[in-house]
């Protein structure tokens, strides 16, 4: 087992920045992907980024390349998204993941494991 707690979510202004944490605990692996996914009301879950924990490979989505960072601590077992230049339509509720079996780390169905959530809101 895997436990994930996000952290550092909350009410920021457009244009403003925010780094998110996920701190991981429980049986680790060194070899597989942490991602963060958003969903907004209404909206399907969305890849934000991910990297490979071993190699310290890094992926984003289009929309948030070029303003968002993800990074991790191995000795803190922890992840992190650096969020800049934030805009209203990256309000959603953002989720820490493992993806101990697979190499499709676009897809959320596979990962296996996932935080409680972190509410990102950009008011305008």
């Amino acid at each position: 087992q895997v436990q994930l707690v996000e952290s550092g979510g909350g009410l920021v202004q457009a244009g403003d920045s925010l780094r998110l944490s996920c701190a991981a605990s429980g049986r680790t692996f060194s070899n597989y992907y942490m991602g963060w996914f958003r969903q907004a009301p209404g909206k399907e879950r969305e890849f934000v980024a991910a990297i490979r924990w071993s190699a310290g490979s890094t992926y984003y989505s289009d929309s948030v390349k070029g303003r968002v960072t993800i990074s991790r601590d191995n000795a803190k077992n922890t992840v992190y998204l650096q969020m800049n230049s934030l805009k209203p339509e990256d309000t959603a509720v953002y989720y820490c993941a493992a993806n101990t079996q697979s190499s499709w780390f676009r897809a959320w169905r596979e990962y296996d494991y996932w935080g409680q959530g972190t509410q990102v809101t950009v008011s305008s």
